[in-house]
């Protein structure tokens, strides 16, 4: 479809913005990939929508330069109008223009010399809403809006897709249906994409590789395997999915923990944080804990187990669980390696 499309990486290096003199972004260094798919991920008023909106055009950072397919669009003596950058935004409400046709929506940023009932058809087709043009923003449900300001920011051939949290107001059924949907297409036509998110199984599911982001700073980049398995930090470690913050000794590459010694990722010693995922505990037979609390979320099922010493772990298990709370049983780790980092960190 986008055969006349030039896709290219973007550069952040040096990125700072203040407002109200609060430094909502710290010297941002990041860089995307031609045709990748990046999730910026990250809790609400982190600094991403932010970024993202430097990136963008529609903030002026203090500091810092973008680059967009090897053309600088800010530094010190440079801002690059937003129409200008290449860049494609989906908002999270859509933002479309309530008084148009979902044809005049999908061409508004269409340049004069384009066939646009042409492109606005071929757009439409591709998002699942053919022979929708004559509809108006009123009629349609949200998913269906979403793909329209899809088609939207699609339609000017851009090298960069930058998309802003697109499926939070949609209910969970159907904000599933058009993140599959919307994930297909980014795919099939190979543009570099930044999706913004909170959601860590939206983060997962969508990036090639995850940024995570917290007070206005880029707190690592990786594969979201990495970031899951071997998380920088423990406040990383507990954003990205259910975890147990285990405090114990260690002593070179094993710690001893409430439920027996643990090999380690990495040599320690002293006092340290050990990171144990739910799904590496099993229950077995025993009497050195009870439960306490049995959680079924249908795909799986978490359990709260409070060991003899007070100690709480969640274990996570198939969802057809025989135990009940007040069993008595017994806890191990798989044999895998823990990642462990010092207190506080």
């Amino acid at each position: 479809m986008d055969n006349n499309s030039e896709f290219g990486e973007v550069k952040v290096e040096g990125v700072s913005k203040t407002f109200d003199e609060q430094s909502v972004l710290a010297k941002i260094d990041l860089k995307i990939a031609t045709s990748e798919i990046l999730s910026l991920l990250g809790p609400s008023g982190c600094g991403k929508t932010t970024l993202l909106r430097s990136i963008a055009g529609l903030e002026n950072p203090e500091e810092g330069r973008i680059t967009i397919c090897d053309q600088i669009v800010l530094d010190d003596d440079i801002h690059v109008a937003p129409e200008k950058r290449k860049v494609g935004m989906v908002f999270q409400d859509a933002a479309l223009f309530p008084h148009m046709t979902v044809e005049q929506n999908v061409s508004y940023g269409l340049k004069k010399d384009v066939p646009k009932k042409q492109r606005v058809a071929e757009l439409l087709e591709i998002v699942g809403l053919p022979n929708f043009e004559k509809r108006r923003p009123e009629t349609l449900s949200g998913g269906q809006k979403q793909r329209v300001a899809l088609a939207r920011a699609l339609a000017p051939r851009p090298s960069v897709l930058l998309l802003d949290e697109p499926f939070s107001n949609l209910d969970s059924a159907l904000r599933v249906e058009v993140r599959a949907e919307v994930h297909r297409l980014i795919g099939e036509l190979g543009i570099t994409t930044i999706f913004v998110t909170h959601d860590q199984d939206e983060a997962f599911l969508l990036g090639d590789r995850v940024a995570v982001m917290n007070d206005g700073k880029i707190l690592q980049v990786d594969s979201p395997n990495v970031i899951y398995d071997k998380p920088s930090n423990n406040w990383i470690a507990s954003f990205v999915g259910a975890v147990n913050l285990v405090r114990c000794k260690a002593s070179g590459d094993k710690a001893e923990t409430p439920i027996g010694f643990l090999k380690l990722d990495q040599d320690h010693d002293g006092d340290v944080e050990l990171v144990i995922r739910p799904e590496n505990l099993v229950i077995t037979s025993g009497d050195d804990a009870e439960i306490e609390t049995v959680e079924y979320y249908g795909h799986d099922s978490l359990l709260t187990v409070k060991l003899n010493d007070g100690t709480k772990l969640k274990v996570r298990t198939a969802p057809a669980t025989s135990h009940i709370k007040g069993d008595r049983v017994g806890l191990e780790h798989k044999d895998i390696e823990v990642s462990a980092f010092r207190k506080n960190t």
